[in-house]
């Protein structure tokens, strides 16, 4: 994996699209995790210090030490990292706007089996921009033509799957979201473009370094098929939109 970053206390990688960060029940059969990739390509031990999605590439922070590891976390936990997204969604969008939902824990019947079902719905807030937007000539579902939004989105807290379930709840779901997201087009981005993952990237991290105070800005490029696809968009040349 890519290093996107390093010190003496953590490193930061841009995860592939479809790479679990740790084994999980959920996914038995899969043999590549980014933990250990990370760990078998700097000779030591890393500790995840958040987590993406398996769909979701971009910027992942691990610590190499325990305690810097608690430190990170806390941080993530305070909400105080500033976190950064690139995502195409379904529609056009408003120009900005803040999504303010709260949001009910998703429990899996594998791994939350001892969850509380009935825990009440945590506070959840995203604000988002619109980049650009654009209109194809294609009949997806009862329209004659289709229409997609490029967002940069920053989430204010960190719930389970929040970006992707807050553009539903707006309904603009993500392009290639197979949990959350419009099968039509998902279809559609598969038959034309050849896209079959989700369209949503880490692109940012920023924080106060845990140890030296100093602020970490960390940004990650998109992968070639989200490139390709925001090129074919002609979405290419907007100024300063990762």
């Amino acid at each position: 994996m890519k290093i996107l970053y390093q010190d003496d206390y953590y490193v930061a990688v841009n995860k592939p699209a479809g790479l679990l960060v740790h084994r999980s029940e959920i996914d038995r059969h899969e043999t590549r995790f980014a933990v250990q990739m990370l760990r078998d390509q700097l000779g030591r031990r890393v500790f995840p210090v958040h987590r993406l999605d398996k769909p979701t590439a971009g910027v992942l922070l691990f610590a190499l030490r325990p305690e810097a590891a608690r430190r990170m976390m806390a941080a993530f936990m305070s909400d105080s990292i500033r976190k950064t997204y690139l995502a195409v969604v379904r529609g056009h969008t408003s120009e900005m706007a803040t999504i303010d939902y709260p949001l009910k824990e998703e429990l899996d019947k594998m791994t939350d089996a001892k969850a509380d079902p009935n825990k009440q719905a945590q506070p959840a807030v995203t604000h988002y921009r619109r980049l650009a937007t654009v209109e194809l000539p294609h009949a997806v579902g009862r329209y004659p033509s289709c229409r997609y939004s490029l967002l940069r989105l920053s989430p204010e807290t960190g719930r389970k799957h929040q970006i992707r379930r807050h553009m539903k709840h707006i309904f603009h779901p993500i392009v290639g979201d197979t949990t959350h997201g419009d099968g039509r087009h998902n279809d559609f981005f598969r038959t034309h473009f050849d896209c079959r993952q989700l369209l949503l990237a880490a692109t940012g991290l920023a924080f106060a370094h845990p140890y030296s105070g100093r602020p970490v800005d960390i940004t990650a490029p998109l992968d070639q098929v989200y490139s390709r696809v925001i090129t074919e968009l002609g979405w290419e040349n907007l100024p300063g939109q990762f």
